[in-house]
């Protein structure tokens, strides 16, 4: 089936203006100014009427098999459902394990990795969890990325938190060492993905690391940098000497010493950072714990996928243009994970596009060609959920 997607205000995520789209075996074919050049007998048309068209969101960190368990069994997340993240816009993600590591183990998100793809996402995940040594399925974090399709990298690698195993420098120089490797081999991401807690260390590790080591910079791919303003800071200074860092869309009360995604970008882009290097990840599926001085959970939410677009909107708001802010959520993700063909709007590129209203939500989703959700209704759901498609429930 060939969709041709007329007067689309396209966002690649540059500002290209009016465009009309031709997209068919889920690849955008053409892109072209004139109608008439794109001219495709039997085509599904799609008018837009100038609508902004934006590629797909690229969540580089979410709990696909689900989060938690940090306060009993009771506490574990269950796994994320497909339409959780289409709904959102998110058309490609990558899943990790995080605390446990132990319950949960890279066979069970490597499945849970391949039912996305099944059901039509684009669908990644690191090997590994918070602790050293990294659970793997083959025994070798090297051989997983090598030999494991959806294996891209490592993480999330837990350091400055009480609930980690305290790596030691060399401890994660062996992992890091590992993982590029890894990556040169294959071509994959080759990273280290570092879970940051609340601990004063801060990124202490990674900038010894780096004074130390002959290791890229781009290996070390801390997330969560968001969640202490003076950690943000260090972070700034790692994106300076080459690393690349992810924020968290996770809410943020006032007055509490964090940044919300929005004021984070913002701050970044505003410090003369390296605009390449930062990315916006949902944390979805994951356990958003409280605890208290004894190291003991007191309250918990849980991340969502569609916190991404709410990080967009305000982004928006408070004066980005759409270029300065879709690149951490599109171009720069699929840079710094090196997944070819996604994070871009142009011929040959993976068809991950979305739609927005004049509220800057999103209306329509299409992954790798197919619709998953046309003006803000779904249409494609997973198979245990089905229900949804059944009630035509529209997502708010």
């Amino acid at each position: 089936m060939l969709t041709l997607l007329r007067n689309a205000h396209v966002f690649a995520p540059e500002d290209l203006g009016l465009r009309h789209l031709l997209v068919g075996a889920g690849r955008v074919l053409a892109l072209a100014g004139n109608r008439e050049d794109l001219a495709a007998t039997g085509a599904e048309v799609v008018d837009l009427g100038g609508r902004r068209v934006v590629p797909g969101f690229i969540d580089g960190h979410a709990h696909v098999t689900g989060g938690g368990g940090e306060s009993g069994f009771a506490s574990r997340v269950p796994p994320v459902p497909l339409s959780h993240f289409t709904s959102a816009g998110v058309t490609a993600v990558v899943g990790v394990l995080g605390t446990d590591d132990t319950t949960r183990t890279t066979r069970s998100l490597v499945a849970n990795t391949l039912r996305l793809r099944e059901e039509g996402l684009g669908a990644w995940c690191h090997t590994g969890g918070y602790h050293f040594p990294p659970v793997s399925l083959t025994g070798s974090v090297r051989d997983d990325i090598v030999f494991i399709d959806p294996v891209i990298g490592v993480g999330e690698l837990a350091i400055s938190d009480h609930r980690s195993s305290q790596p030691t420098q060399d401890e994660l120089l062996r992992v890091a060492s590992e993982a590029h490797v890894a990556g040169l081999i294959t071509g994959k991401a080759g990273i280290v993905h570092l879970h940051l807690g609340d601990g004063p260390r801060g990124l202490e590790l990674v900038r010894a690391a780096l004074a130390a080591t002959e290791l890229p910079a781009r290996v070390f791919n801390p997330t969560h940098v968001n969640r202490r303003k003076a950690l943000f800071d260090e972070a700034i200074e790692l994106a300076r000497r080459g690393c690349h860092v992810d924020i968290t869309a996770f809410p943020v009360e006032e007055g509490e010493d964090a940044w919300s995604a929005a004021q984070a970008v913002v701050r970044y882009l505003d410090a003369g950072a390296p605009p390449g290097r930062v990315t916006v990840s949902s944390d979805g599926g994951g356990c958003l714990p409280v605890f208290n001085e004894e190291g003991e959970m007191t309250s918990m939410d849980v991340g969502r996928p569609s916190e991404l677009g709410t990080a967009l909107r305000e982004m928006l708001q408070q004066g980005l243009s759409l270029p300065q802010a879709l690149p951490a959520f599109t171009s720069n993700v699929a840079a710094v994970l090196r997944l070819k063909g996604r994070g871009r709007i142009e011929a040959g590129a993976v068809a991950d596009l979305l739609v927005l209203d004049d509220a800057h939500r999103v209306s329509d989703v299409m992954v790798a060609g197919s619709w998953h959700l046309r003006t803000g209704r779904l249409c494609r759901a997973g198979r245990f959920e089905q229900s949804a498609l059944c009630e035509h429930s529209k997502v708010v």
